[in-house]
């Protein structure tokens, strides 16, 4: 990838977190936030740009509005999923429904992917 695309990304990036969906604000303000581990919002990996990244767990948690469930978003979930996974990397997907009806659950099982120090 050029240097332009890069540096286009990172500011796509920054516009992302000053402008947070009302899900991904709840998990980072209510939880990640304040994790033992740390916790990058919109971070740039390669030419996506994630929800979330935990460089201690190598993991992507994702936040998916309804546009992720019709066939366009799934096709390209999946490209994007296979691509982070070549990275070593391990996606996890929460709909923002289960941010809004399961909170509890959705920190539990992300504390569950992470290794503990």
């Amino acid at each position: 990838m050029n240097q332009t695309s890069n540096r286009q990304l990172t500011g796509n990036a920054k516009t992302l977190r000053k402008n947070m969906t009302k899900e991904e604000r709840h998990l980072w303000y209510d939880f990640l936030k304040d994790c033992p581990f740390t916790v990058n919002r919109q971070k740039v990996i390669g030419h996506y740009i994630v929800d979330f990244y935990c460089a201690q767990g190598k993991l992507v948690i994702e936040l998916d509005g309804s546009q992720h469930y019709e066939e366009e978003g799934e096709k390209a979930d999946m490209i994007r999923d296979a691509y982070l996974r070549s990275l070593g990397l391990t996606v996890l997907r929460y709909s923002n429904l289960e941010i809004k009806q399961n909170f509890e659950g959705v920190c539990m099982d992300i504390l569950a992917h992470v290794p503990q120090k």
